[in-house]
């Protein structure tokens, strides 16, 4: 078993080897002067069983050819088997047409993953479920809500929670959590009456008193979130937190997120942290690597993945 990290988050690669008490296989990813990327492999991989640990995070088309030029450099080295393992899976949100003559781009990119040279993926709470089916290769998609529930139980013990979605589409995530937690869900009901018109935010059950746990895959701008927390706490939430897999976190959203009134947000480290993250007084980050590294253990030992669903 062999791990190999990319450019795009190498202390979460260095934290997955120190778990499963292996050293990052030897090799170099580099630009020309020109930016094109080159990949060398500096250590013998022949009929190994090979990891390969980016996320296609921001910028997300470098770390994405990174990878495809990593994934072609151990096919052509003989590596007996490969896996793609992308904590962050970017171009997920494109994952079905928005309008006429738009393309889904995450058909594409796991189209270009697959011929590329990966045999499998392992990733962190798709944008879809279904983009595993885009795959013709197996796919392990992991969930973070273990983790998050975990965490939740500690951090909030005794306080008397509510699960909210911040919309209609992430009902089924907030769901897993709430049923976890053994507590009650609410929804975030968005719309927006007419171009121009700010959105409103309705909330659909009783938050009045009660601390709410926001739960949402991935924040970007951050904007959807803010606005929440202020619906809930209007509704007489007593507190509002954001527990969020992916943190994205482009542009001035640090800086939305610490001026709202959000108590705590907790991402996980599938991007690695921008010093504004580092720095921010409400941005917490929870590493993923010990759930990383068992479920690579398990992959590469032919061995059971699907309870580390549960």
């Amino acid at each position: 078993m062999k791990i190999l990290a990319c450019n795009s988050n190498r202390p979460l690669a260095e934290a997955v080897a120190a778990a499963l008490n292996l050293p990052l296989t030897q090799a170099s990813v580099r630009r020309f002067a020109d930016l094109e990327i080159f990949v060398e492999i500096q250590e013998n991989i022949r009929g190994e069983d090979v990891f390969v640990i980016q996320s296609t995070s921001y910028p997300a088309n470098d770390n994405l050819m990174e990878l495809l030029i990593t994934l072609d450099a151990l096919r052509r080295s003989s590596a007996r088997r490969i896996t793609a393992v992308i904590p962050y899976f970017g171009y997920a949100r494109q994952d079905r047409k928005s309008g006429p003559r738009t393309p889904i781009s995450a058909k594409l990119v796991a189209n270009l993953i697959t011929q590329a040279g990966a045999d499998r993926v392992l990733t962190l709470d798709l944008h879809a479920g279904q983009i595993q089916g885009f795959f013709d290769i197996p796919v392990d998609n992991l969930f973070a809500a273990p983790l998050f529930a975990r965490d939740i139980q500690e951090r909030f013990k005794g306080r008397d929670l509510m699960v909210v979605s911040p919309d209609v589409g992430g009902v089924v995530r907030a769901r897993a959590i709430a049923t976890r937690l053994h507590t009650d869900l609410a929804i975030i009901d968005k719309r927006r009456p007419r171009a121009g018109v700010s959105e409103v935010m309705n909330v659909i059950g009783d938050v009045d008193g009660r601390d709410c746990i926001l739960v949402d895959d991935i924040v970007d701008s951050g904007g959807t979130l803010c606005n929440a927390a202020d619906a809930l706490l209007k509704n007489g939430a007593r507190s509002a937190s954001v527990y969020v897999t992916h943190g994205v976190l482009s542009g001035g959203a640090v800086a939305r997120i610490g001026a709202a009134p959000i108590q705590h947000m907790i991402t996980t480290d599938s991007i690695q942290a921008t010093e504004a993250v580092r720095i921010s007084s409400n941005i917490k980050q929870l590493t993923i690597a010990p759930l990383l590294a068992e479920a690579m253990r398990r992959i590469s030992e032919e061995s059971s993945v699907s309870t580390l669903f549960n």
